[in-house]
């Protein structure tokens, strides 16, 4: 019964409303403890220095730019499986993010890689794959801009996403399947993290303060799309309508 009554915009404009203000303080809440404590509390690294403080925003920004990629695929499911009114607002408005969040990844990844390796970009299959996703960002926003017609753009780019989808788990494992320079996974393994929690506790508190993030920026993106397309359809009656009178 929830579900259904999240599909209705008018009542997710209302809900969304009341959960900004808790998102958003908690949101600042996580990112006050979290950055306290990845510059004053977690120590330089034997090997990278100071530099490793980068990892705090360069590991949250890379989850979530494969994140929002999967939102966008479970949305685009939803628009052409289960039909559902939101799905293609949801899809739309967390393109952009995304597009944010992976040139983030890609540009704090160049400065970390820089003192690292000794150069600011390598082709190996992690960044080729990332940059990739990138391009498939802005590829999704200009396909949405250049169709008119909202229903036929969103079953379009919601196949389109679906096939690019393959790129998500080609990101996730390709410092196992390939030999690159980039590290292998530290915090998600199947025989726990090898970070010290002297730096693990500060990563995982800012990985969830650019969560809420997300979430108050795709809530706020899918609330402007939603009021958009209201106003555009308004306009399209009152233009009908002086139509009608005219002739």
């Amino acid at each position: 019964m929830q579900i259904i009554e999240l599909a209705n915009p008018t009542r997710f404009l209302s809900i969304s409303a009341r959960l900004m203000p808790f998102l958003i303080g908690a949101a600042v809440i996580a990112f006050v403890v979290g950055l306290y404590m990845a510059f004053f509390v977690a120590p330089p690294d034997y090997q990278q220095g100071e530099t490793v403080r980068i990892m705090f925003v360069h590991v949250p920004a890379a989850w979530l730019s494969m994140f929002c990629y999967t939102i966008m695929a479970l949305s685009a499911l939803g628009t052409l499986v289960w039909k559902h009114p939101l799905a293609d607002v949801s899809a739309k408005a967390a393109a952009p993010i995304g597009a944010v969040f992976t040139f983030l990844a890609l540009a704090t990844g160049s400065l970390w890689g820089k003192p690292m390796w000794g150069t600011w970009w390598v082709w190996d299959a992690r960044l080729t794959s990332v940059l990739v996703l990138f391009l498939m960002y802005l590829g999704l926003i200009a396909l949405w801009q250049a169709i008119d017609d909202q229903i036929a753009a969103g079953k379009l780019c919601a196949k389109v996403i679906l096939v690019g989808f393959i790129n998500i788990p080609i990101i996730k494992f390709s410092v196992d399947w390939w030999n690159t320079l980039h590290q292998p996974a530290s915090v998600m393994r199947l025989d726990g993290a090898t970070i010290h929690p002297s730096i693990l506790w500060p990563l995982l508190i800012l990985a969830l303060a650019f969560s809420l993030l997300f979430m108050i920026l795709h809530f706020s993106a899918m609330r402007t799309e939603i009021l958009r397309r209201r106003v555009h359809r308004l306009r399209r009656i009152a233009a009908d309508d002086r139509s009608r009178q005219e002739a």
